[in-house]
């Protein structure tokens, strides 16, 4: 564990990679797409080469195995596609291809409370639940997740929104939980105060012991500066390593 701006060689390595990634790549990201959507007043040269700075992150220490979510797939492959191109360019076989990594047979991807996409703090205010949220503040966020006004019909398909909330359910809450809410829905007793309220709760004690672990931490300021300056010394450790080999490998003379 250690914090990015701490490891300075992330930057130089990025600026190389940034040398041979190409424009229109870079605007077929999703993440990208997404960000012009949502602020296009504020289109940037840091969002295009956003993935390219992941790709830096990675391929600095050649790791092989990354642990991320299903939406973080296509930020992979584009880290593979920059660390293959380097390897073809400068014809060294250096970097591996990274793959995503999960203890679970499928990857990961935990719906928004605002019924368009993913969950995460970079996807709006209320979006998100925050393993660090109390027990109010969850109760409060799930209230407020967007939902419709209820089906019309019998085993008719559940809407975005609506599904988003059923998938939460799936995370946090119990099989039969989830029976009994599915089951109202297609008979269309459902009300979505009940569902939000057991959702809430459920997720409430789900996050419960991580939450109190984060707390407990968070009060030990010595020990989370021991942790961050020990990670950064074994970053740069890698980091440099890589660095010095990636120049030679480019061809970087010293005078």
């Amino acid at each position: 564990i250690y914090i990015q701006s701490e490891v300075p060689e992330v930057t130089e390595l990025y600026l190389y990679l940034n040398m041979n990634s190409y424009l229109g790549e870079l605007e077929r990201s999703a993440s990208f797409k997404d960000k012009i959507r949502s602020q296009p007043e504020n289109v940037n040269a840091g969002l295009l080469t956003y993935p390219v700075l992941m790709a830096a992150d990675i391929l600095m220490h050649r790791a092989t195995k990354v642990p991320v979510g299903k939406d973080q797939e296509q930020h992979l492959e584009m880290a593979r596609t920059f660390g293959n191109r380097f390897n073809r360019l400068y014809q060294h076989d250096y970097f591996p291809e990274p793959f995503a990594f999960s203890f679970g047979e499928n990857l990961v991807k935990i719906p928004g409370l605002d019924g368009k996409g993913k969950m995460g703090k970079s996807e709006g205010e209320g979006n998100a639940v925050f393993l660090a949220d109390s027990p109010e503040i969850i109760r409060k966020k799930v209230m407020r997740a967007v939902t419709d006004s209820g089906p019309t019909e019998e085993n008719q398909p559940k809407p975005t929104e609506i599904q988003n909330l059923f998938d939460l359910m799936k995370v946090v809450s119990s099989a039969d939980t989830l029976t009994h809410f599915d089951e109202l829905y297609q008979k269309c007793q459902i009300r979505y105060g009940d569902l939000k309220k057991q959702l809430a709760e459920d997720m409430i004690i789900s996050t419960a012991p991580i939450r109190e672990k984060i707390e407990d931490i968070a009060k030990n300021e010595s020990y989370l500066r021991q942790v961050s300056r020990f990670g950064a010394v074994k970053a740069r450790e890698s980091a440099q390593k890589t660095l010095k080999e990636v120049r030679e490998i480019i061809g970087f003379r010293k005078f």
